[in-house]
C-alpha cells in the first residue's frame, strides 16, 4: 500500500507556532482521508523553522465504491414532493426510481445511487489544496504578485514550495499558482538542494545528511540540551534549567549548533533575574552557573544555525557584543532607579488608572496597605511592616527597568528595597542577596530617599522587600505561594482589594472571559489561605476591604459624591456572589486533589466562609460517608427529606423538629429521638471545638435507630396528631445533620 508524504516549504514560521501547526496539519489531512473513505496506517506529523509536513503508512490506493439507498415520497405523491426528491438523489426523472412496498406507507420510490470508488491520487489532489488554503495560523500574511491580482491564499509567511509524493509518484495540483512536486529544499547555507525524493526514508536520508536538515522537533530538543549540557560540564560550570527557552530554541535551528560565550564579570553585579530576562527575552540565550555556589557564571550559550568553521568563535564573539549593549542598557536603566528611589516611583502611582471606575494605583495602594494591617494579625505578620510593604509594593511599576522588562516587577522593587539599606546610618546592610545567595557589589550610585523604611533593621528591610516581590504570587497552578508572613499579607490584600472592587463595580468574569484575571486571583487567594492555614472569615474581610473605597477614591476621580460611594458600599453589603465565586475556585483546587464538589457545596450552605475549616469539615465528611454509618445514615437522611419533602407540599407547611415525646408510642420512635438528643448534645461541643471527628462519631449513633425506625414505623399514620409528630421526628432528624453539612446537596 502507498506511502503519502506532504511538505510545505515557506519562510521562517514562528517557533511558538509550529507544535501547534504539526498537530493541527496532521488532524487536518487524516480528517479529510478518514471523510473521503480512504484507510491508512500510521500517521506522524514534523516541524521545523521552514517546513511543516505529514507522512501517513499504507494509504488505500483506491477509496471502496458506495452504494446508498435513499427512500422517497408514496407513488403518486404531489409533483412538488417528486421533484424534491429527485433533485435530492440527483436523477433526471422519476423513470430512474425503483418502486419499492413500505409496510407502513405502501408503495414508494427508492433512488439507489452508486458512487465508485477514486484513486487515492485524484483525492489527495483535491484535499491538499483545500487543507492549505483553509488551515488556520494566529496570524497571516499575503504577498508577492498573487496579493496583488487576487490571490486568496494566506499562510503564516510566503509559502514557497509543495511537495506531494504518493507511492513514489508526486501528485499534481496548484494552490494559488504554487505547484506540487517531488522537490524539497535543505539548510541555506550546508546544503540548500534542491532534492528529490520518493518516500519519507528518502526524504529523511537526503535532509538530514546532505541537507542538513534535522526534521523532528523531538531530535532538535535533545541534541540542544545534550550539547549544552556537555559544553557547561566541559567548562566547569552548570546549565541553568529553561524549558520553555528550550522549546523556543528547537523551533528557531534546523541544524542547531551550540555554542558557549563569554561576558564581562562586571555584569555580575546586575540582579542576576535581570541578566537571565535580557539574555533569555532579547538574544534566546541560555545562562550557566557555578554548580558549587549556584551564582551566576559569566558565560552564556547559544544555538546557532550554523556550523562554523571556527567552531562558534565568531559567533560567539558577536553574540557577546550584543550581549554587552543590552546589559549595559539594563545597567543604566537599574543605576537610574536606584538614585530616584522607591518614594519618587511611589508618587507617580497617582498618574497611572488602575481602572477607571476604581482610581489610580495610588488608591489602590492605600487601600492594600489598610487592608493588609488588618489581615495582619491573622497571618501572624507585624501590622506596621505589612502597611509599609504595601505602600511600596507597586512602585517599581515606574521604574526604567520594569518598563524594559515587565516580567521583573515586583522583583526589581525588592531590589530596590534592599539598595535603599545604604541610605540607613550606622547600619552595616551587609551584602545584597540574590536569588541564589549574597553577591559582590561593584560601586553603586547614591540611593534615593525612602522614608517608608526608614528607622527600620536590616531584617524588618527584608521582610518588606521580600513582600514587594512576592506580593503578586501564585501567578498560576506551578507557582509557590508567599509563606513570610508580611509577603501573605500584602499578597493577600492585594488580590482581595481587587475581586471586592470589581464585584462592586459588578464586573464579573463571564463565560470564558476573565480580562482581569479574577478567577486567577481568587485561586491565589485559596491556596495561599490553604497551605498557609489561615483562618479567615471572608465576609468580614470583603466588608472591610469594600468599606476602604470611599476612603482612596475622591468625588473629583469619580464625578460621585462621597454619600453616593458610601450608599454604594452599603448597597453590596451582602457578599454572596463573591464568596460563591470562591466556592467554585475551592472546588478546583480540591477537585485536583480528588475531592467531592459535592461535599464542598453541601458545607457551603451552612454559610461557612472559612475556608480552612470547610476542607476540615469536607475530609471529614469524606472519610464518614466511606463508613457503612456514613453510606446508611446517609440513605436513611434522603428517605426521610424526601418523606418531608412530600407532606410539607401537601400540607402547605413546614415541620419544625419539635416532636412532642408523650406521643412517641412505638419503641422504635422513642429509640431514634433518644439517638437524636444525645447526638445532639455531643454534636455541639464537638463542632464548637472543630473536633469534626468527634462529631462524625456522633451522628454515627443514627444510623441504627434510623434504620429500625423506618423499618417498624410508618410515618403517616391514621391518627393526625401521630402524624405530624412522627414528621416532627423526621425533621429534627435533618435538623440534627445540617449542624454538619446539607446533606440535601450530597450526591447518593
Amino acid at each position: 500500500m502507498p506511502q503519502l508524504l506532504l511538505e510545505l516549504f515557506s519562510e521562517e514560521i514562528p517557533a511558538r507556532m509550529q507544535a501547534k501547526a504539526e498537530a493541527d496539519l496532521l488532524k487536518a489531512v487524516t480528517t479529510r482521508l478518514a471523510e473521503a473513505g480512504l484507510s491508512h496506517g500510521e500517521a506522524f506529523a514534523w516541524s521545523g523553522p521552514r517546513r511543516l509536513g505529514v507522512c501517513v503508512e499504507d494509504l488505500a490506493p483506491r477509496s471502496d465504491d458506495v452504494r446508498e439507498e435513499r427512500k422517497g415520497p408514496k407513488v403518486g405523491a404531489p409533483d412538488k414532493a417528486v421533484e424534491g426528491f429527485l433533485r435530492g438523489a440527483d436523477l433526471a426523472s422519476i423513470d430512474a426510481a425503483e418502486i419499492r412496498t413500505d409496510p407502513k406507507k405502501g408503495e414508494v420510490y427508492v433512488a439507489v445511487i452508486e458512487t465508485p470508488g477514486r484513486d487515492a491520487s485524484e483525492i489527495i489532489a483535491e484535499i491538499v489544496p483545500d487543507v492549505i488554503t483553509s488551515f488556520h495560523w494566529p496570524k497571516s500574511m499575503r504577498w508577492g504578485p498573487n496579493a496583488l491580482t487576487g490571490g486568496t491564499l494566506r499562510w503564516v509567511r510566503p509559502l514557497q514550495r509543495i511537495l506531494c509524493v504518493l507511492g513514489g509518484k508526486a501528485v499534481p495540483f496548484t494552490v494559488d499558482g504554487i505547484p506540487s512536486g517531488d522537490q524539497t529544499e535543505g539548510h541555506r547555507v550546508h546544503g540548500r538542494g534542491p532534492f528529490t525524493v520518493t518516500g519519507w526514508d528518502d526524504y529523511q536520508a537526503q535532509l538530514e545528511t546532505d541537507g542538513h536538515v534535522r526534521l523532528r522537533r523531538e531530535d532538535r530538543k535533545a541534541l540542544i540540551a545534550k550539547e549544552a549540557a556537555k559544553l557547561c560540564k566541559k567548562a566547569g560550570l552548570e546549565l541553568v534549567p529553561d524549558e520553555g527557552l528550550l522549546e523556543e530554541v528547537t523551533g528557531l535551528a534546523e541544524w542547531p549548533v551550540v555554542i558557549l560565550g563569554d561576558m564581562d564579570p562586571d555584569f555580575l553585579t546586575l540582579p542576576p533575574e535581570v541578566i537571565r530576562l535580557s539574555m533569555r527575552t532579547h538574544q534566546k540565550y541560555f545562562a550557566a552557573r557555578d554548580p558549587e555556589t549556584g551564582d551566576l557564571a559569566p558565560h552564556f550559550l547559544v544555538v546557532a544555525n550554523i556550523k562554523a568553521k571556527d567552531r562558534g568563535k565568531t559567533i560567539a564573539a558577536g553574540n557577546a557584543k550584543v550581549l554587552s549593549a543590552r546589559l549595559d542598557d539594563a545597567r543604566f536603566f537599574y543605576d537610574n532607579d536606584v538614585k530616584t528611589g522607591l518614594d519618587a516611583m511611589a508618587e507617580k502611582l497617582g498618574t497611572i488608572t488602575f481602572k477607571e471606575e476604581l482610581g489610580t494605583i495610588a488608591d489602590k495602594v492605600e487601600r492594600v496597605a489598610a487592608l493588609a494591617r488588618e489581615l495582619a494579625p491573622s497571618v501572624r505578620a507585624d501590622p506596621d511592616l505589612a502597611g509599609r510593604a504595601a505602600r511600596l509594593c507597586k512602585a517599581d511599576l515606574v521604574s526604567e527597568m520594569v518598563y524594559e522588562f515587565p516580567e521583573l516587577q515586583g522583583v526589581m522593587g525588592r531590589y530596590y528595597a534592599l539598595e535603599a539599606l545604604n541610605r540607613s546610618p550606622g547600619l552595616d546592610p551587609g551584602p545584597p542577596t540574590t536569588e541564589t545567595g549574597p553577591r559582590t557589589v561593584s560601586p553603586r550610585p547614591k540611593p534615593g530617599d525612602t522614608a517608608l523604611l526608614a528607622g527600620l533593621n536590616q531584617d524588618q528591610t527584608t521582610q518588606i522587600a521580600d513582600a514587594i516581590a512576592d506580593h503578586y504570587k501564585p501567578q498560576g497552578p506551578s507557582d509557590a505561594v508567599p509563606t513570610s508572613p508580611v509577603s501573605i499579607a500584602v499578597a493577600l490584600a492585594d488580590k482581595l482589594d481587587t475581586l471586592v472592587g470589581f464585584w462592586r463595580i459588578n464586573e464579573k468574569p463571564t463565560g470564558s472571559k476573565d480580562p482581569f484575571a479574577l478567577r486567577r486571583a481568587a485561586l491565589g487567594v485559596v491556596r495561599s489561605v490553604l497551605e498557609n492555614d489561615l483562618r479567615l472569615n471572608l465576609r468580614n474581610v470583603f466588608n472591610f476591604a469594600g468599606r476602604e473605597y470611599p476612603k482612596s477614591i475622591p468625588p473629583s476621580d469619580k464625578q460621585r459624591s462621597i454619600e453616593e460611594t458610601s450608599k454604594l458600599a452599603l448597597d453590596l453589603a451582602s457578599w454572596e456572589t463573591l464568596l460563591a465565586f470562591f466556592a467554585d475556585r475551592l472546588k478546583q483546587v480540591l477537585r485536583d486533589e480528588g475531592k467531592r464538589h459535592d461535599l464542598i457545596d453541601a458545607v457551603f450552605a451552612l454559610g461557612e466562609d472559612d475556608l480552612v475549616l470547610i476542607v476540615k469539615r469536607v475530609d471529614a465528611l469524606t472519610a464518614f460517608l466511606a463508613t457503612d454509618d456514613g453510606a446508611n445514615l446517609l440513605a436513611a437522611y434522603k428517605r426521610a427529606s424526601n418523606i418531608l419533602k412530600i407532606e410539607e407540599k401537601k400540607d402547605k407547611t413546614t415541620f419544625t423538629p419539635d416532636p412532642d415525646p408523650a406521643l412517641l408510642t412505638d419503641p422504635a420512635e422513642r429509640d431514634l429521638h433518644a439517638a437524636i438528643e444525645t447526638a445532639q448534645s455531643a454534636l455541639s461541643p464537638a463542632l464548637a471545638k472543630e473536633d469534626f471527628e468527634a462529631a462524625m462519631s456522633a451522628l454515627a449513633l443514627l444510623r441504627a435507630p434510623a434504620d429500625a425506625f423506618f423499618e417498624a414505623v410508618r410515618v403517616n399514620a391514621d391518627d393526625p396528631e401521630v402524624r405530624a409528630n412522627r414528621l416532627k421526628l423526621l425533621a429534627k432528624i435533618r435538623d440534627a445533620l445540617h449542624s454538619v453539612a446539607d446533606f440535601s446537596k450530597i450526591e447518593a
